[in-house]
C-alpha cells in the first residue's frame, strides 16, 4: 500500500470535515443552533445523519464479524432496523417528538422527558443516566474505528485510538450539533457508497450471487464442532431454533439492538432538528435504503468472506483473524479489495466511526452540561454551549479511559449492552410521555430507575458473558451467575429489564393517577 497516497487522501478528507465543521461553527449562534441546529436541518440531512449516527464501526466491523462467525442469520437484524429503527421510529415516534419538542421548547431528550412531566429530577436523573451508560458505547466505536487505523497505518493501537479521539473532538465541541449533521451528511454517503461497492466486488470475486451463496451453502460441513454445539447450521442457515446461538442471535442481537434503537437519546434528538412533519416524511427513504444497503451488505459480505478465504488460504474467517472477531472485516478488505478500495473504506470506516461519536460526545455533553450541570442552579444565568463544551471534553476523556481497557471482540456486544439498557430505562416512559396523557411523574421517575437498575441486576448477576468477568455474582454468592439453568443465563437482560420497566410505570400510575388531577 502506498503510504503517501493513503496520507493525501486522509488529509483531503480531514480537510473538507474541517470546512463542514467550520460551517457549522459559523451558522451556530444560540443555545438552540448548538444543541438542535436551529430546527431547521435539511430532509436529507437528518435522514443521513440519523442513519450515519445509529449505524456505526460497531456494525461494519462489530457485526460484520459476527455475521463472518455465524452466517446471515443477521439480516433479520436489517429488516428490524428498517422496520422499527425508521418506519416505526418516524411515523409514530418522530412526529409527535418534534412536534411536542417544538411546544415544550424542548433541546435534548432529557429535557423533553423533564418538561413533559414537569419535573427537573427527572431531566437531572436522565442526563446522568446517559452520561454514565454512554461512554462504554462510545468506546466501543472507537475502538472498531481504532482497530482498523491500526491494522491500516501498522501502527500502535493506543496510538491509533487517541488520534481518532481528537480529530472527532475538534468539530464536535466547535461546531455543536450543525457542524456535527453536515459533516454525518458526507460521512453517511461515503458510507453508502462503499458498502454498495464492496458486495458488488465481493460477489464478482466468488463468481456472482447464485454461485457464491452455493458455495456457501455447501461450506455447511467445515462449521467447527464448538460452533456446531451452539445450533451454527451453515453460514447461509438460521441457527437451530432453542439453540444457545438462536437465543444470543434473537434476543442479544436482533432484539436488543433492533427494539433499542428507539430509546436512542441521540437519534431521538434528531427528530427535533426538522421543521415540520413533511421534512420527516421526505426523510424515510433515504434512512431506509440507507440502513438496507450498508448493514445488509455488510453482513452478506462478512458471512461471504469465509468463502473467500477459504479459497484463498484454506481457513475460515476467524481463524485469519486469530480469534479476534473485530479483526475478520479489515482483514477481508485487506486481502481481498484492490488497494484504491482499500483507501475509500479507510474513509468509510472512519466516517462510520466519526458520525455515531460525533453524536454521542454532543449527547454526554448536553446532558451531563445542560440537563445536570445547570439543573443544580437553575436560577443561575449559565452559558450553555461553554459548559456543553467542557462536558464533551470530560466525554472523550472518559470514553478514550474505558476503551484502553476492554477486550478484544467486545464491538458488537458493548453495543448491544448500550442499546438494551437505553430500552429498558427509557423506552416505556417515551412512549408514555407522547401516548398516555394520564401516566404520572412518580411512575415515570420509577420506571427509569426500575429499568436501569434492573438491568445492571441482569449484567452483574444473570447474563453469563458480563458476570463471569465481572465478578461480583462469584464474590457474593460463590458462583458465576445466579441461574445456571440453559437459557437462562444467556438470555439478553433486556428480555429481564424492559418487561419490569413496563410494569412499574403501569403499577406505580395507577396507585398514583390523583397526582395529575
Amino acid at each position: 500500500m502506498n503510504t503517501f497516497t493513503l496520507g493525501i487522501v486522509l488529509v483531503a478528507y480531514l480537510l473538507v470535515i474541517a470546512y463542514l465543521g467550520y460551517r457549522g461553527y459559523k451558522g451556530t449562534k444560540t443555545a438552540k443552533d448548538y444543541l438542535l441546529g436551529g430546527r431547521e436541518i435539511h430532509p436529507f440531512v437528518m435522514a443521513m445523519s440519523y442513519g450515519a449516527t445509529f449505524i456505526s464501526t460497531s456494525a461494519i466491523i462489530g457485526f460484520g464479524g459476527i455475521s463472518a462467525v455465524y452466517g446471515m442469520g443477521l439480516i433479520w437484524l436489517t429488516f428490524l432496523n428498517i422496520l422499527i429503527g425508521v418506519f416505526i421510529a418516524f411515523i409514530f415516534f418522530g412526529r409527535k417528538t418534534r412536534s411536542m419538542g417544538r411546544q415544550l421548547d424542548a433541546h435534548t431528550f432529557p429535557e423533553f422527558l423533564g418538561k413533559r412531566f414537569n419535573s427537573k429530577t427527572i431531566q437531572m436523573v436522565s442526563g446522568l443516566m446517559i452520561f454514565v451508560a454512554m461512554p462504554l458505547y462510545a468506546a466501543v466505536v472507537l475502538i472498531g474505528g481504532a482497530r482498523f487505523i491500526e491494522n491500516i497505518f501498522e501502527i500502535d493501537f493506543s496510538v491509533a485510538l487517541t488520534f481518532f479521539s481528537v480529530i472527532i473532538a475538534a468539530y464536535v465541541i466547535a461546531g455543536g450539533l450543525k457542524g456535527v449533521m453536515y459533516t454525518d451528511a458526507l460521512q453517511g454517503t461515503i458510507m453508502f457508497m462503499s458498502m454498495f461497492f464492496l458486495l458488488i466486488v465481493t460477489y464478482s470475486k466468488l463468481g456472482g450471487v447464485g454461485a457464491a451463496h452455493e458455495a456457501l451453502t455447501n461450506m455447511a460441513n467445515l462449521v467447527p464442532e464448538s460452533l456446531q454445539a451452539k445450533g451454527h447450521e451453515g453460514w447461509t442457515a438460521f441457527p437451530k431454533m432453542n439453540s444457545a446461538w438462536w437465543w444470543v442471535l434473537v434476543t442479544n442481537i436482533i432484539l436488543g439492538v433492533g427494539i433499542g434503537v428507539l430509546a436512542q437519546p441521540q437519534l431521538i434528538v434528531r427528530f427535533m432538528t426538522v421543521k415540520s412533519n413533511r421534512e420527516l416524511n421526505r426523510a424515510i427513504l433515504p434512512g431506509g435504503l440507507f440502513i438496507f444497503v450498508v448493514t445488509g451488505f455488510i453482513y452478506t459480505v462478512g458471512a461471504l468472506s469465509n468463502l473467500y478465504f477459504f479459497n484463498e488460504k484454506g481457513q475460515l474467517s476467524i481463524e485469519v483473524a486469530k480469534g479476534n472477531i473485530d479483526l475478520i472485516i479489515p482483514e477481508f478488505i485487506n486481502s481481498a479489495m484492490p488497494e484504491w478500495f482499500v483507501y475509500l473504506f479507510m474513509l468509510a470506516l472512519l466516517s462510520a466511526g466519526m458520525s455515531t461519536l460525533s453524536s454521542q460526545f454532543h449527547a454526554m455533553g448536553t446532558s451531563i452540561g445542560r440537563d445536570f450541570v445547570e439543573q443544580l442552579s437553575p436560577s443561575k444565568k449559565w452559558n450553555t454551549m461553554l459548559i456543553t463544551r467542557l462536558g464533551i471534553v470530560v466525554a472523550i476523556l472518559i470514553s478514550i479511559i474505558i476503551g484502553y481497557q476492554l477486550p478484544g471482540s467486545i464491538v458488537a456486544r458493548g453495543t448491544a449492552i448500550f442499546f438494551g439498557i437505553c430500552a429498558a430505562t427509557f423506552l416505556p416512559v417515551y412512549i408514555a410521555a407522547l401516548y398516555w396523557k394520564s401516566v404520572t411523574r412518580t411512575a415515570a421517575k420509577w420506571s427509569m430507575l426500575a429499568g436501569f437498575l434492573s438491568s445492571a441486576f441482569a449484567l452483574a448477576f444473570l447474563h453469563q458473558k458480563e458476570a463471569e468477568p465481572l465478578g461480583i455474582c462469584n464474590a457474593i454468592f460463590g458462583k458465576d451467575f445466579l441461574i445456571a439453568k440453559f437459557p437462562w443465563m444467556i438470555i439478553d437482560p433486556l428480555v429481564f429489564a424492559l418487561p419490569v420497566s413496563i410494569i412499574v410505570l403501569v403499577a406505580v400510575t395507577l396507585l398514583t393517577k390523583n397526582e395529575n388531577v
